[in-house]
């Protein structure tokens, strides 16, 4: 049974109470709109069609997010920048919005902000990270949301984030030299032994074996079997062990940094810091440490491994995924178009 009371500010007050449902408190404008709706809520309880949003209407955008980063994005490898994008969200108007009165002109309002300074693909994930939460917020953690996701109701930026950049035969060895100048600098040679160039063997075991930056550091002494010229990823990205062939020169290369528990003792953000000064240093531009897998991957293929043998070291579990790290270009089929021509005499 619904009650109506006239509050000081003018507004009207809708008090509703029905046996089997939650108590409905809620405030108007007019006593005639406060009617209308408590018409067609206990409408709805009778029919058994009511649903209860308070859940949503005590629970903001923030309060899921945070709860999110702290139960899901910490479980997952490479979290780190996904936990920066939740950092912002966070701290953004947007989180302030309860579930309940958030809706697609918020989101499509976040999405016009943040492209006016970063990528199309980088705004998508903003969105993808609300959506996601949404989603797990209602399906995993019981929160009554209304049946529209409002991310569902915003068109996506259309994206192509395709790389063509490898680095060419000059390039690679004018880096190499230019890491191997910037290892003598004392904000390396401190977190190293005076003897190891941390940096340009990092590099050239990137570019020698495909392997993601993660993998690289977390590599052990005895991840490595030199009778058998290999060694073994573990823990990665697919969540499996991975053991690769290692050429002579890397293997020459890896017995120089046996000294500690890891083979290359630094962390990540020194080695990006270190790798953009490098690839300044040498006017090496729109290229990121990640770009080293797909140059090896391209000059595997390139070589003439098949795309099994190429997808066993490089950890891709099929060609769609290994397609996106390959970048042979027209150049680089010229000496095999022409002996395919020859073959037809």
């Amino acid at each position: 049974m619904a009650s109506f009371r006239k509050l000081k500010t003018g507004k009207w007050e809708v008090d509703i109470r029905k046996k089997g449902f939650p108590r409905i408190h809620k405030n108007f404008i007019d006593i005639k709109t406060a009617r209308k709706f408590a018409k067609i809520t206990e409408l709805q309880m009778e029919r058994n069609e009511f649903e209860d949003y308070s859940g949503a209407r005590g629970t903001t955008l923030r309060e899921v997010l945070i709860k999110y980063r702290d139960e899901k994005t910490i479980l997952k490898k490479g979290n780190r920048e996904e936990t920066s994008t939740i950092n912002f969200l966070i701290k953004h108007k947007i989180a302030l919005n309860s579930l309940m009165i958030l809706k697609s002109h918020h989101i499509h309002r976040l999405m016009k902000e943040l492209g006016a300074t970063r990528k199309p693909s980088t705004v998508n994930k903003y969105v993808n990270i609300i959506c996601h939460t949404w989603r797990v917020a209602k399906r995993e953690w019981g929160i009554n949301l209304p049946p529209q996701n409002p991310c569902d109701m915003v068109t996506m930026n259309k994206v192509n984030d395709a790389r063509d950049r490898v680095l060419s035969k000059d390039e690679y060895n004018h880096l190499i030299e230019v890491c191997e100048v910037q290892d003598k600098a004392p904000q390396i040679q401190k977190y190293k032994s005076d003897q190891l160039r941390i940096l340009t063997d990092i590099v050239k075991f990137a570019y020698q074996t495909g392997a993601r930056q993660g993998e690289i550091l977390k590599l052990k002494r005895d991840d490595i079997d030199f009778k058998s010229k290999t060694c073994t990823f573990k823990d990665t990205k697919n969540e499996e062990d991975r053991t690769i062939p290692l050429a002579d020169e890397t293997i020459t290369l890896l017995k120089k940094h046996l000294f500690g528990a890891n083979v290359f003792m630094t962390n990540g953000s020194r080695l990006r810091k270190w790798f953009r000064v490098a690839c300044k240093k040498a006017k090496i531009k729109d290229f990121r440490f990640h770009d080293l897998r797909a140059c090896f991957c391209t000059n595997a293929l390139l070589s003439g491994m098949s795309i099994a043998e190429v997808s066993s070291i490089s950890g891709h579990k099929d060609w769609s995924q290994l397609k996106r790290y390959t970048r042979i270009k027209p150049t680089d089929l010229l000496v095999k178009i022409n002996n395919v021509v020859k073959l037809r005499g």
